[in-house]
């Protein structure tokens, strides 16, 4: 089982990569809509006073 697992993240390694890199920038994006979010509601709330 073990010797099968190795052998294909040496084959596959490229999409091993791309899977890091894709939850990654998932990671940032939703960071950055929640920022947005907070934000706008601060804004709204200066607004008002």
């Amino acid at each position: 089982m073990e010797g099968g697992l190795v052998e294909f993240l040496e084959k596959n390694s490229i999409y091993i990569v791309l899977a890091i890199v894709l939850v990654v920038w998932a990671g940032i994006f939703l960071f950055l809509l929640n920022t947005d979010k907070r934000l706008k509601a601060i804004e709204k709330e200066l607004k008002e006073k």
